[in-house]
């Protein structure tokens, strides 16, 4: 049974010192995962928006070249990380995990190479991007929109599940 998974963001989390963090991997969640975050007391209950924050923070293992991964890191993503985050999370612990290539190839620029049992296999502009913080950003979003462009005409992104979370009773 696969436990883990190799992601790439969409956009990428930016470090304090500003280097360029996509690729990562995401552990299956345990039960703990969800019902630790519950007992929080700055949680108003399962449907509180931070619940998503916490949770994510424990189960991803790895994220770039940083050392952890904690909700610091999860509250500085960008939105739209936050949302494949969200649909990867429920893809691999509620739905079927042979989705998973097809939700991070919608994300992913089309020259992007996704092998299901390896992982990925960067082109060079990511791989750039990621190594060279400083690369041209213009160019690269220039070529990410010819490409979303390309890709939105071909196939529509999938549309984000709900994540479920385990609802306390005994909650004080």
């Amino acid at each position: 049974m696969r436990t883990e998974f190799e992601f790439t963001l969409p956009k990428g989390y930016v470090g304090s010192d500003g280097q360029l963090h996509r690729h990562g991997t995401m552990r299956l969640a345990t039960a703990r995962d969800e019902i630790e975050p519950l007992r929080d007391r700055t949680i108003d209950g399962p449907d509180d928006p931070y619940l998503t924050i916490l949770v994510l923070a424990r189960v991803i293992t790895e994220l770039g070249t940083l050392p952890d991964v904690g909700v610091e890191e999860v509250e500085g993503l960008f939105a739209a990380d936050l949302a494949f985050l969200q649909d990867l999370y429920g893809i691999i612990n509620f739905g079927d995990q042979a989705d998973v290539a097809a939700l991070q190839e919608s994300v992913l620029p089309a020259d992007t190479q996704f092998d299901d049992d390896a992982g990925f296999e960067d082109d060079a502009s990511v791989s750039d991007a990621v190594a060279n913080p400083d690369t041209d950003d213009a160019a690269l979003t220039d070529e990410r929109e010819a490409d979303d462009a390309a890709s939105s005409a071909a196939a529509p992104r999938p549309r984000r599940a709900r994540v479920e979370e385990v609802v306390s009773s005994a909650r004080e």
